[in-house]
C-alpha cells in the first residue's frame, strides 16, 4: 500500500509516494504552472514514473494547496454570499466588514443584522428575530446567492440562535446552500470570528474547483482507489467532504506541511522549522510533533480573523531571490524572485539575473546547472550577498524563539541549499535526507484531527469533568474528521481562566489526532 503526498507551491509542485512503513519510495520536485493542475499531473506523472508502482497500490492520496490563499490575496474566485450577524441591538456600532477593502467587499450581496445573541455569561440578549432573518434568506434566494456567513454575538458560549437560524436559512433557501457558522470556525472576539466566517462562505467554489480537480487528474492518471484527503493549516488531514464544508482551514497549510515533514524525517519533536522554497522563507516551531499555533488574530489578504492558524513568520527569501549591490555597496537578497522561471532566469542556468541559488554555486555550497557561469560574480560580493542572507534567516529565527537560549532547526524546502550549515543563535542545524520535499513528505504522512473549544464555567461543572467533556468532543470530531477511532490520542490540553467573565470561567480547548481510517 502507498500514499501520493503532492504539495503546491508558489515556484515548485512537489510529489511523493510513501510506502506501508512510511518510507519514501520516490520523490519529485516539478515547476508550478499558471493553471495550477498541468503542474500536478506532471508531478503525479514523474512519481509514477520513477517509482513503477502500481497505480491500484496506491490507497491514499493527500494535496496541500494555496488556492483558498492565492483567491484571498489575489481577490480572485471568490463568491458572492449573504452575510447574516444576530446581535442587534448591541452590536450595531460596528456592522459587518466595515474594515475591509473596497475589492473585498464587494463579495457581500448583502448585509444583515437581526435581533439576538447572547451575553458574555450566556445570558440571551434578545430574542432571535425570525422574521427579519427569513426577510433576508429570501432576499438573497431571489439574488441567486448560494452561500451564507451566519454570525451571532458570543457564540462562542451559546450558539443556539446561530443553529436556529442555519436550519431557517436551508428551509427558505434548500438544502443544497452553503452554510458557514461562526461557532464552528473562530473562536472568541465577534469581528475577527465573524471576518473569518465570512471568507469561508466566499471559498465555497474554489474549494469545489481545487477538490473536483485534484480528483480528476488521479482518475486520468488511473489513481482510482484512493482515499482523497486535503491538508488542513494545524498539520493534519481532512476529508474531501470537509474541505467542502470548511475551505478556510486550507490556508497556510503548506508551511505546516513543512512543519511536520522537517519533523518526521528529522526524528525530531521540537525544534524551529526553516522552510525555504523558492520565492518564501517560512519560519515555524514543531511542538511535539505537531505545528505550534498562533495565539494572536491572523491577517490574511488585509482580513483579521482568529481562527486557528499556525505560528508561522515568511519573509521574501527564496533560491529564486534576486540579489542586487546597490550604490553604497551594500548587497539586497529580494524580496522579489524569479520565481518557477528559476530555470530559466538563474545564471547557473544560462539566464542573467543573479540569484540566490547563484550565489550558493559561486561559494562552492552546492554543485548545481554550470558552475562556470558564476565565475564572473566576484567572491566578495558572493560573501557579502551570503552574509545578507544568513542575518535574514538568524532575525528570522530569533522572532520564532521564546528565550535567548540557543535552538535546534531543522533546514526544509528544495531553497535550503542556500543556506550554510552554522547558523549564530542556534544549538544544531539539521538537513536530513529528502528535505526538498518535506512539504509533499508532510501532507503524507500527516494524521487527522479535531479540536473541541468552548467556555466553562468551573463552579457550574467540575474541572475534571470539564476536561473530560471536551477531550470526548475532540476525539469524536477527529472521528468524524476521518480518523481511526482506536488510534485517537489527545494532544493538547487547554485551559485558560478569564478574569472578566463571571463565576469561575474557563476557555477549554483540547485537540485530538488518529491515524487515517
Amino acid at each position: 500500500m502507498y500514499k501520493l503526498g503532492i504539495d503546491v507551491g508558489g515556484t515548485n509542485t512537489d510529489a511523493v509516494l510513501i510506502d506501508e512503513n512510511l518510507n519514501v519510495a520516490a520523490e519529485v520536485k516539478v515547476p508550478t504552472t499558471e493553471d495550477i493542475y498541468t503542474g500536478i499531473l506532471g508531478a503525479v506523472r514523474e512519481v509514477l514514473k520513477m517509482s513503477d508502482v502500481n497505480r491500484a497500490d496506491i490507497r491514499q492520496a493527500m494535496l496541500g494547496t494555496t488556492q483558498c490563499t492565492n483567491a484571498i490575496v489575489e481577490r480572485k474566485r471568490l463568491a458572492p454570499i449573504g452575510i447574516l450577524r444576530i446581535g442587534a441591538p448591541a452590536t450595531l456600532g460596528v456592522l459587518p466588514m466595515a474594515d475591509w477593502e473596497e475589492e473585498l467587499y464587494g463579495i457581500a450581496e448583502g448585509i444583515a443584522v437581526t435581533g439576538g445573541g447572547s451575553e458574555y455569561d450566556g445570558k440571551e440578549l434578545a430574542a432571535f428575530d425570525c422574521e427579519a432573518a427569513e426577510r433576508f434568506f429570501r432576499e438573497m434566494k431571489e439574488k441567486g446567492v448560494k452561500s451564507i456567513a451566519i454570525s451571532q454575538v458570543f457564540s462562542t458560549v451559546r450558539n443556539d440562535h446561530e443553529l436556529e437560524a442555519a436550519k431557517l436559512c436551508r428551509e427558505v433557501m434548500g438544502e443544497e446552500v452553503h452554510l458557514s457558522i461562526s461557532s464552528e470556525i473562530g473562536s472568541m472576539g465577534l469581528i475577527e470570528r465573524e471576518n473569518a466566517t465570512i471568507l469561508n462562505a466566499a471559498l465555497w467554489k474554489v474549494a469545489e474547483q481545487f477538490t473536483e480537480g485534484f480528483e480528476k487528474s488521479l482518475e486520468e492518471e488511473g489513481i482510482v482507489n484512493a482515499d482523497i484527503y486535503l491538508s488542513q493549516n494545524d498539520g493534519t488531514l481532512m476529508t474531501m467532504e470537509h474541505a467542502r464544508k470548511y475551505p478556510i482551514l486550507t490556508v497556510a497549510c503548506g508551511p505546516t506541511n513543512s512543519i511536520r515533514g522537517a519533523s518526521y524525517l528529522s526524528r525530531m519533536k521540537n525544534a524551529i522549522v526553516v522552510d525555504v522554497g523558492g520565492t518564501t522563507t517560512d519560519f515555524g516551531v514543531i511542538q511535539n510533533g505537531f505545528p505550534r499555533e498562533s495565539s494572536v488574530a491572523v491577517t490574511i489578504g488585509g482580513v483579521r480573523t482568529n481562527f486557528r492558524m499556525p505560528d508561522v513568520v515568511s519573509i521574501g527569501l527564496g533560491g529564486g531571490s534576486i540579489v542586487r549591490e546597490q550604490k553604497d555597496g551594500s548587497v539586497t537578497v529580494g524580496p522579489d524572485s524569479v520565481g518557477y522561471q528559476i530555470t530559466e532566469k538563474a545564471m547557473v542556468f544560462g539566464g542573467d539575473v543573479m540569484t540566490a541559488t547563484d550565489i550558493a554555486v559561486r561559494l562552492g555550497m552546492v554543485k548545481l546547472g554550470d558552475d562556470l557561469r558564476v565565475k564572473q560574480i566576484p567572491r566578495e560580493l558572493a560573501e557579502r550577498a551570503m552574509e545578507t542572507i544568513c542575518g535574514m534567516v538568524e532575525d528570522g529565527i530569533d522572532a520564532m524563539k521564546v528565550s535567548n537560549e540557543d535552538c535546534d532547526v531543522i533546514l526544509a524546502g528544495g531553497g535550503s541549499i542556500v543556506l550554510p550549515e552554522k547558523i549564530r543563535g542556534t544549538s544544531c542545524v539539521v538537513k536530513p535526507k529528502h528535505f526538498g520535499c518535506a512539504n509533499a513528505i508532510g501532507s503524507a504522512i500527516s494524521k487527522v484531527s479535531g479540536t473541541f473549544e468552548k467556555l466553562m464555567d468551573y463552579d457550574v461543572i467540575l474541572r475534571e469533568q470539564a476536561i473530560e467533556q471536551a477531550k470526548a468532543e475532540a476525539e469524536e470530531l477527529a472521528v468524524q474528521a476521518g480518523a481511526l477511532r482506536e488510534t485517537v490520542e489527545i494532544i493538547e490540553i487547554e485551559d485558560v481562566p478569564l478574569a472578566y467573565y463571571p463565576g469561575n470561567t474557563n476557555r477549554v480547548k483540547v485537540k485530538a489526532a488518529g491515524d487515517l481510517q
